[in-house]
């Protein structure tokens, strides 16, 4: 399947690339997800003059993400959480607390946009945590998960 990417997209291409894809992942991710239109004679003559607006949304993106990482990484995080001798936890700090926790700080964050390498975390201690807003903007958190008193 031929498509026309309409913003980058990680491991695929860049605005305006004619890529093939899977039938898939064309059909159910990119398409529905307005990353991607079918490549269409049509649907080329129609990007083609869409190309100038497309090109300047994404910028306006990319710099939304720049300033939202300046944001995330001025954060210092502290999650307190239930703990045994040995600093193990009694369950994990996970997406939800993580979430919690930067907007209580002031800084939104999508669950799409957290990633945690290892899993959850099971231990006390400090971590950083890779916040992707955007496919070139990868902002690091900083978080320290204590035991609770």
């Amino acid at each position: 399947m031929n498509i026309i990417l309409l913003e980058k997209v990680a491991n695929l291409g860049n605005l305006g690339d004619k890529v093939s894809v899977k039938p898939g992942f064309g059909r159910n991710f990119l398409i529905p997800g307005g990353k991607a239109v079918l490549a269409t004679p049509d649907r080329i003559k129609e990007f083609e003059a869409r190309r100038a607006d497309l090109e300047k949304a994404e910028a306006e993106r990319l710099a939304q993400a720049q300033a939202r990482a300046e944001l995330v990484e001025k954060l210092s995080l502290t999650i307190a959480h239930q703990a045994g001798e040995e600093g193990k936890l009694f369950g994990s700090v996970g997406l939800p607390d993580i979430i919690k926790a930067c907007a209580d700080a002031g800084v939104e964050v999508d669950k799409q946009e957290i990633k945690l390498s290892e899993g959850s975390i099971r231990q006390v201690g400090d971590f950083e945590v890779a916040i992707h807003l955007h496919t070139d903007v990868i902002a690091s958190l900083k978080l320290a998960v204590v035991a609770e008193d």
